[in-house]
């Protein structure tokens, strides 16, 4: 079993450390092979980001990144770009504060929506959106236990520990969303 994830925003939307968290649990957690591959627009913030995860039970030649499993995008020009990529029957996961059920021009996906920025800030804080589209996603997917993704977060942001309790709150918000549009 092999699951392509591409995770496509502006920079500053957290992309790369959405990527790096589902990566590093999944490493942590389970025996599969894990790649990550980070690609930044010539900004940074603001700019286009996107990284490709790729967790497989057997050997992983290269994140080529034609061939999608899972798309997660937080904005539409990430979508237009990366659509055509979400192989037939895969799963688009869309930040629906920003972009449109209505821009999703193909029926042979499933959607899950998810207004992960006005979650966010609803929150307190827009900086927790990437954390509460990984909830959404290991809710909905299971791809890795969401107990060990927690503990990713947890030891990741080990250092800065009054950013803790703001991202459990929108880890565990993200997840009951997604367990709740399987």
């Amino acid at each position: 079993m092999e699951t392509n994830l591409c995770v496509a925003g502006f920079g500053g939307q957290g992309v790369m450390t959405l990527g790096k968290f589902l990566a590093s649990a999944a490493c942590d957690a389970t025996g599969k092979n894990v790649t990550f591959f980070p690609s930044y627009g010539a900004e940074q913030r603001g700019g286009t980001a996107n990284c490709f995860v790729v967790i497989s039970d057997g050997m992983i030649g290269a994140p080529l990144g034609d061939v999608m499993d899972d798309l997660i995008v937080m904005n539409g020009p990430s979508l237009s770009k990366f659509l055509k990529t979400l192989k037939p029957g895969g799963t688009l996961f869309i930040n629906s504060s920003i972009v449109e059920e209505g821009d999703v021009d193909r029926e042979d996906v499933k959607l899950v929506k998810a207004p992960v920025t006005e979650m966010a800030l609803d929150m307190g804080s827009a900086k927790v959106l990437n954390v509460v589209m990984l909830g959404v996603y290991v809710g909905y997917t299971e791809v890795v236990p969401p107990e060990v993704v927690w503990e990713t977060i947890e030891h990741k942001l080990g250092s800065k520990p009054k950013l803790l309790p703001l991202n459990r709150r929108a880890f565990e918000a993200g997840l009951k969303l997604g367990r709740e549009q399987r």
